[in-house]
């Protein structure tokens, strides 16, 4: 690769994506480009031969996905595991056929079992079936990573993989019926600190534990990846940091203001026990670790919330 290079970047005009076409540009990349479901429907064959043709990819970073917190995706497990598998497969397999010379697929801690050792190695990845509440969507991109290993052995195609844990940062999806945990929680905490409310209603008992990694941090890894990485072996990459939804809350919480209390609604599920990746392999191979603190970011990504919330009320008038 070189600063030429013909990068495509699918799902390049989401909230990660943008951040991976933020951090190719820094690095010189003039010849990357962003897709996006309203260029291309990647679940249609034609629409990904179309893609292919007019864009003439070298290098394909493929980041889109269907994704959503628990409820979304217990409503929508039908979708999360059609999309998301038909996209990459299509995606691959044509990408193949035109001379690609190397793809890059995103993939998710969802794909890990529900009972795994704590914290998740890429060898225990086949040794049990994912979480029920996520396992369609898991499910679906853990097949890109057997797809990748196929098609590495057959015809001898360039397709690496990297394993993502929950993402959070700037430009995060706060949509309360499809975000995930982080944006849920800050939005439910800056608008009760505004409103002087006392209380907020959390899913779950709060014990879970997650880990989460700043989407900065991930971009330049995802890059760093795309720039080193050989053999189609799975690559975690987290922050090492595990945290329990509970203290996740109440850290949230007094970052955004909130003084009220926390109620705790236990007929809503918990999800995956525990969650927190090793890291190693992405120290050893790649090089790569993350930087940002866990508080920093969460200020961060709180203070553009405000922003775009103070942008929003401005503009209503």
């Amino acid at each position: 690769m070189d600063s030429k290079t013909r990068i495509v970047v699918t799902g390049g005009t989401g909230f990660l994506g943008r951040h991976v076409m933020a951090s190719l540009a820094a690095r010189g990349y003039s010849g990357a480009v962003a897709i996006g479901s309203r260029d291309y429907d990647l679940t249609r064959e034609a629409a990904v031969v179309r893609m292919l043709e007019a864009r003439r990819p070298e290098v394909i970073v493929h980041l889109a996905a269907v994704v959503g917190g628990i409820g979304a995706n217990r409503e929508h497990p039908g979708s999360f595991f059609f999309t998301n598998l038909m996209m990459g497969s299509l995606l691959m397999e044509h990408a193949r056929l035109a001379g690609v010379k190397r793809l890059l697929s995103v993939g998710t801690i969802c794909s890990y079992p529900k009972f795994t050792p704590v914290p998740f190695r890429e060898e225990d990845l086949w040794n049990g079936y994912p979480e029920e509440t996520n396992a369609p969507y898991g499910l679906a991109k853990k097949m890109l990573l057997v797809q990748s290993q196929a098609y590495r052995q057959e015809y001898g195609f360039d397709a690496v993989n990297v394993m993502l844990v929950n993402l959070y940062g700037p430009g995060d999806n706060f949509d309360p019926q499809t975000s995930h945990v982080i944006p849920a929680l800050i939005r439910k905490s800056v608008e009760a600190a505004e409103m002087g409310e006392r209380e907020i209603v959390v899913w779950g008992t709060g014990n879970a534990t997650r880990e989460f990694l700043y989407v900065e941090d991930a971009a330049q890894g995802i890059i760093t990846a795309l720039e080193r990485l050989e053999g189609s072996e799975p690559v975690n990459l987290g922050a090492g940091r595990e945290i329990s939804i509970r203290d996740l809350a109440t850290t949230i919480a007094d970052l955004s203001g909130f003084r009220g209390t926390l109620a705790w609604d236990q007929s809503k599920p918990d999800g995956q026990p525990r969650r927190c990746v090793d890291a190693q392999r992405a120290q050893r191979l790649l090089g790569w670790r993350a930087t940002t603190s866990f508080e920093e970011g969460l200020k961060r990504t709180i203070a553009w919330y405000r922003e775009q919330r103070t942008s929003a009320a401005a503009h209503s008038y």
